[in-house]
């Protein structure tokens, strides 16, 4: 079964969005059956409720799904449970890749496999960082490269399989 982690610091905003989006995209694409679709953080508490902040932006953007949202601590166990993780920024990707070189070919920055392009999805916690701005981001980006995430994914799924009948 194809699977995606979507991967931000606190698990508050960027990740769930953006997972939401996919699960949008994917079942707009008829593809959404079977797929597993989850976010987590990698420095946040586990359990902490979807910020007002990220459900309005939701609605603004027409995506549902996230009021029952609990912020959860990226593990090892969650982290082996995906064939493809995406990550927010290039700092929390290298940081997973130095911990689990083993997945090294299994974690992308959003960026970077929606648009074969390499930045950071800034963290509206920050000053001075518009979260409608960061929203409209993470959407174009899912939008742009939902298609891009099912194939790698599918892919991975495929090789994570052949490799462990080894």
């Amino acid at each position: 079964m194809p699977s995606v982690l979507f991967i931000c610091r606190a698990n508050q905003f960027r990740s769930p969005l953006a997972a939401a989006c996919f699960l949008r995209e994917i079942k707009l694409m008829g593809v959404g059956k079977d797929w597993v679709v989850e976010s987590a953080g990698t420095w946040t508490n586990d359990g902490l409720t979807a910020p007002t902040l990220l459900l309005q932006e939701a609605h603004r953007l027409g995506i549902s799904g996230l009021t029952r949202h609990k912020s959860r601590q990226l593990t090892r166990e969650i982290l082996f449970r995906f064939n493809l993780v995406i990550a927010m920024e290039n700092g929390q990707k290298e940081a997973i890749i130095g911990e689990f070189p083993e997945r090294r070919r299994t974690i992308y920055l959003i960026s970077e496999i929606c648009e074969d392009l390499v930045y950071d999805i800034a963290d509206p916690a920050m000053p001075d960082v518009d979260p409608d701005q960061v929203s409209d981001v993470i959407y174009g980006l899912i939008k742009k490269g939902a298609q891009s995430i099912v194939r790698v994914a599918k892919d991975l799924e495929k090789n994570l399989s052949i490799s462990s009948e080894k």
